[in-house]
């Protein structure tokens, strides 16, 4: 049975919050490497990839970006065929910010980082091992010193924090947290998250790629 917009809406904004959950222990856990005792981070990522409700929350993880991936590419889709073209090039940028506007390409920029990052990190833990002697510090961290890995990867968060920045005041709306009252404040903080979630991500990789210096 085909599902409603409205339904369509409503899932992706779950799953987004689900995500939006999810980058918050990512930083959190990533930040771990930037401790002087590299064994913090060590032990947490060996935490994450053993604990039982951990490895559940990865399939569950997987399933949230598919779901978000896949009824933002439909409601996409829905909207351009409902609205004519000329109406949306000639007021979109009179009705939306440049977050707004912009939410499939970022989302699509997004996901490529995405694949590249599975790639190099959870590709390599799980199927192909890490090299004897190296550790899972090492992997995060010896990556960072290539500069164009470390400028994709900035860049990358920069381009999802305009994503996030959207999407996070559209995820409450759509599950029905929206009221004049309170919609600036759920925009103020969604607009204070993005930066958060970008700015932290970024400062680790810059950190370590300026921490590495001769650069490989």
């Amino acid at each position: 049975m085909e599902l409603s917009s409205i339904v369509r809406k409503f899932i992706m904004a779950l799953s987004g919050l689900f995500l939006i959950i999810f980058l918050i222990t990512h930083l959190v856990i990533n930040s771990l490497t930037l401790s002087a005792d590299k064994e913090l981070f060590n032990v947490a990522a060996h935490f994450m990839a053993t604990n039982p409700v951990i490895y559940l929350m990865q399939y569950v993880l997987a399933l949230g970006f598919i779901l978000h991936i896949g009824m933002g590419i439909k409601l996409t889709i829905q909207n351009k065929k409902a609205r004519p073209q000329n109406y949306v090039y000639n007021q979109s940028s009179k009705n939306a910010d440049v977050s707004s506007r912009s939410m499939i390409i970022s989302g699509g920029l997004v996901l490529v980082f995405l694949c590249l990052h599975l790639r190099d990190y959870f590709y390599q833990i799980k199927f192909v091992g890490l090299p004897e002697g190296t550790t899972d510090y090492d992997l995060v961290v010896n990556l960072f010193s290539n500069p164009i890995y470390t400028a994709v990867y900035v860049i990358s968060f920069i381009v999802l924090g305009l994503h996030l920045n959207h999407g996070f005041k559209s995820a409450f709306q759509s599950v029905g947290a929206n009221h004049k009252k309170y919609n600036p404040t759920i925009q103020l903080v969604g607009t204070a998250y993005s930066i958060f979630v970008s700015l932290g991500f970024s400062t680790i990789a810059i950190f370590h790629f300026i921490n590495q210096y001769p650069f490989k």
